[in-house]
């Protein structure tokens, strides 16, 4: 564990023992009657710091400036289960949309930064915490990026034209690109062709600004953690009245083009697993939209 990441004031510290029960790792407990450090292995999640009644306990591991906002005041108070409004949060689920007609208004930086903020309040496995945030806060800062994919799916489109090529990879048992002319191409080339037209932009649709999630290595769970931080900014973009919409295509082109990566200052080790377009909406809806039919799937146990 790292030296002196957690520190107990012995002064405060009554003994009670709630840090040593919370505690995911067994890092601490109880010595003559006062928390202790008495293991090796830390997450630094901040339980115990949480739960403690007399603020004896610090994890100097933790950040305290990302937890706090530049565009908003919150509450430090916990809000135990059951003490929010299901409805309320409910209905923020369902009204956030995918937006895809911006109004070229451009967004705060702070809003981005808070954003970011709001993103890592999320679990991650471990608490490894190892995502990684790229923000491109002005539209020219898009508009680079979408020049940068929509020639990677030029170059693709003219790949998977060649019907000799195709048939020859899917032969060998590599029908991606073949999968991708029959699902994609067709959708694709009509979008570069405007883009390359009349400049519109399809991709990003017209967003002025973008966040990249993405991770380090080490994570246990890299993918998922992204993705739950990408959660937490879609939803509260929607609650400080942007909207934002999950660019797919540009994923893909990153993950199969470094280059792409590397135009945009992300290190080569990195991955990323969301892009999120960013801006004001000019979409005004009536109400929220339901969704297609689940039905789920229960377990039991094995029977006797």
């Amino acid at each position: 564990m790292e030296e002196n990441m957690i520190e107990i004031d012995k002064a405060l510290c009554d003994g009670c023992g709630l840090c040593v029960t919370v505690c995911p790792t067994g890092t601490l407990s109880l010595m003559e009657g006062k928390a202790a450090v008495s293991g090796e292995e830390s997450i630094f999640c901040g339980h115990c710091e949480a739960i403690c009644p007399r603020k004896a306990v610090r994890v100097t591991a933790i950040d305290e400036e990302m937890s706090r906002y530049k565009t908003f005041i919150t509450e430090k108070q916990w809000l135990p289960p059951g003490k929010y409004s299901t409805s309320g949060l409910v209905q923020l689920m369902a009204s956030r949309r995918s937006c895809r007609c911006f109004s070229g208004r451009p967004i705060d930086r702070t809003m981005l930064e808070d954003l970011v903020k709001i993103g890592i309040t999320a679990p991650s496995g471990t608490n490894s915490q190892a995502w990684t945030f790229t923000i491109l806060p002005t539209r020219k800062a898009v508009i680079s990026l979408a020049e940068q994919i929509a020639s990677y799916f030029g170059r693709l489109n003219t790949a998977a034209e060649k019907t000799l090529l195709r048939l020859f990879l899917k032969l060998t048992g590599k029908g991606e690109l073949d999968a991708y002319y029959h699902g994609y191409y067709r959708k694709v080339k009509e979008a570069l062709e405007e883009w390359h037209g009349s400049g519109r932009d399809r991709l990003f649709h017209g967003s002025t600004a973008a966040i990249l999630v993405g991770s380090k290595p080490g994570a246990s769970c890299p993918v998922e953690d992204a993705l739950l931080a990408t959660q937490n900014i879609l939803l509260a973009a929607h609650s400080m009245g942007l909207g934002s919409c999950l660019i797919g295509y540009a994923v893909a082109a990153m993950k199969k083009e470094p280059s792409i990566r590397q135009a945009v200052g992300i290190p080569p080790e990195e991955e990323i697993h969301a892009v999120i377009a960013l801006g004001y909406s000019d979409e005004v809806y009536q109400r929220t939209a339901g969704r297609r039919k689940v039905t789920p799937r229960y377990f039991e146990g094995q029977q006797p």
